[in-house]
């Protein structure tokens, strides 16, 4: 994607996800979430269920995630763009959004099981390569936290889940923040 946009959107289906994998278990803070877009190869979307960084810094290193459901005519289209921003705050300005504290178990428990119930998967986050696979990270928040800092505005990455619901579609937003972040 080209440098001026800052977040990239993806759509698609097929879904298949997985919690990472790693020889110590306090190195996994990831589901990976691959899908089918339609271009060359499947892209992976990787969603943080843990922060270690806030761990790490003596914070609580647990995800809150909130929710948010929906319904829609229609699918959206599947593909690859550029986005120039996201906002949580214009999401949470039109609608109560209750973020709950997850332990990462609880975490990856809910992105599996959406990923089980969805048909699509539209995400946005930041553009990014794993071992020669188009992917998104970042896929929340990015606020400064208690351990990081960096005030990043209107670069917010999530997820909206599609499924089948009688003869239109029911969606389900998932937005996720860490320790300190508003």
């Amino acid at each position: 994607m080209p440098e001026t946009f800052p977040l990239t959107k993806v759509c698609g289906g097929d879904l298949t996800a997985v919690v990472e994998q790693a020889p110590q278990e306090d190195m996994v803070d990831h589901v990976w979430i691959t899908l089918n877009c339609g271009i060359a190869s499947r892209v992976i979307v990787a969603v943080n269920t843990w922060s270690r960084r806030n761990a790490a810094e003596g914070f609580d290193g647990r995800i809150r995630m909130g929710i948010l459901r929906g319904r829609s005519e229609f699918l959206p289209p599947r593909g690859a763009s550029p986005m120039t921003s996201f906002h949580y705050e214009d999401w949470e300005n039109e609608a109560n959004i209750f973020y709950e504290h997850m332990s990462k178990e609880e975490a990856a428990r809910n992105i599996l099981d959406f990923c089980q119930e969805a048909e699509v998967l539209e995400a946005w986050g930041e553009h990014y390569m794993r071992h020669h696979q188009p992917g998104i990270h970042q896929v929340h928040s990015r606020r400064a936290s208690c351990a990081v800092r960096e005030d990043i505005r209107g670069q917010d990455g999530g997820l909206k889940f599609f499924r089948r619901d009688g003869h239109a579609f029911a969606w389900t937003m998932v937005f996720l923040k860490f320790c300190g972040q508003p």
